[in-house]
């Protein structure tokens, strides 16, 4: 596991699809559901496989072998 990523969002929170095509993890938001079928991604601790769930400040997300702080 690297360093913490902090990820600045603009407005009041972002979605969890939004981040990863932000991130170009996925190229584009209709992969999410599929990414998120296969790949394991951490919200707090926590399993978290709905793409539409909204990350605010503070939140912290594993995806693919990195952390990142949301502020």
């Amino acid at each position: 596991m690297s360093q913490i990523k902090i990820f600045k969002i603009d407005g009041e929170y972002i979605t969890l699809s939004q981040f990863l095509k932000e991130e170009s993890i996925i190229a584009s938001g209709g992969q999410a559901k599929f990414y998120l079928s296969e790949n394991p991604v951490k919200l707090n601790g926590e399993l978290e496989a709905r793409r539409g769930k909204k990350l605010h400040p503070g939140d912290k997300l594993e995806v693919d072998n990195e952390l990142y702080e949301f502020e």
